[in-house]
């Protein structure tokens, strides 16, 4: 339903202090591939006239879910917030997985990397993943730029289990890059693949780079886009999402199981930002249009905010 003029200067009244305490401060956003894969499967089919249109604009138009979340990510660089965005990309890996004939195998929930599973890892998520949401961006007025852990020393990493392959765990993160990006004005777009100092890359999980950066970079918000609409205290309970919780409480209910699964690492890392000098952490629906300015700039949100008492 579309709004009358008074209710659309209503709005962008609303959003007025928010952008106000925003503006100048790191917001770090993570795209869940989860969220990525909805986008990859539009409602409707793709018009005759897209065949025609520039492969740039086809990212955007064809694709309901990334084409909103770019338009949110330039909305919020335009008013003066500085938005950095990390990926993930798992769906994407497993798709071109299957597609060259090789089989996904996991230990513990987490993906087994072999030298070929990585090349592949690499090729999806730096090589495409990446460069469809640069382009989003690009086609809707924020200037972004491409990067990924093993570029400028970003991100050191360490193998996590040897029966894992090719998994890291971030050891450090130097974030001198992002921020010659942020000061250029530009919006850093980061793949999460790290490297040790011998140079041996690692696949790392995204939640957890997501996290990392943002207290590296002291950001004010650190948000996971997933296709969940929130953290909820029974997880079989569509209901019971939860509008805000603090660091301790969330960890409760990982450890009752409330919280599981691919939700886990997402729990973990909002409570250690929280607690590290990120001033609130979120989960939202990356499916929902626009749920990253509904989160930000309105009053009532969406999706859970984890707190730090």
């Amino acid at each position: 339903m579309s709004l009358d003029a008074a209710a659309k200067a209503g709005v962008l009244v609303e959003a007025i202090p928010y952008v106000r305490r925003f503006a100048g401060r790191v917001v770090v956003v993570k795209y869940g591939g989860n969220a990525l894969a909805a986008s990859t499967l539009p409602a409707e089919p793709e018009p005759a006239s897209a065949a025609t249109a520039s492969p740039a604009r086809r990212v955007v138009e064809s694709d309901g879910v990334l084409g909103h979340f770019a338009e949110d990510v330039a909305l919020l660089r335009a008013v003066g917030v500085l938005p950095v965005v990390v990926h993930g990309g798992g769906p994407q890996i497993g798709d071109l997985m299957t597609r060259l004939g090789k089989t996904p195998a996991f230990h513990e929930g987490l993906r087994v990397t072999d030298a070929e599973t990585l090349d592949i890892a690499r090729m999806v998520l730096v090589g495409k993943v990446n460069r469809d949401i640069v382009t989003a961006l690009n086609v809707c007025g924020a200037l972004a730029v491409g990067c990924s852990g093993e570029d400028a020393g970003f991100i050191t990493a360490a193998e996590r289990d040897p029966a894992l392959g090719y998994v890291g765990d971030v050891v450090s993160v130097d974030p001198t890059l992002i921020e010659h990006l942020l000061q250029e004005g530009l919006v850093p777009v980061v793949a999460t693949i790290g490297a040790d100092a011998a140079g041996q890359a690692y696949n790392i999980n995204a939640d957890t780079v997501a996290g990392a950066i943002a207290e590296a970079l002291s950001a004010e918000k650190l948000v996971f886009l997933t296709d969940v609409t929130g953290v909820r205290s029974d997880r079989d309970d569509p209901t019971s999402v939860l509008q805000s919780i603090t660091a301790d409480g969330l960890e409760d209910l990982v450890a009752t199981g409330a919280v599981g699964d691919g939700m886990v690492p997402k729990a973990r890392a909002c409570a250690h930002a929280v607690r590290h000098g990120v001033r609130s952490a979120h989960v939202l629906d990356g499916r929902v249009p626009h749920s990253l300015l509904l989160e930000l700039l309105t009053d009532e949100g969406i999706g859970t905010m984890v707190v730090e008492p």
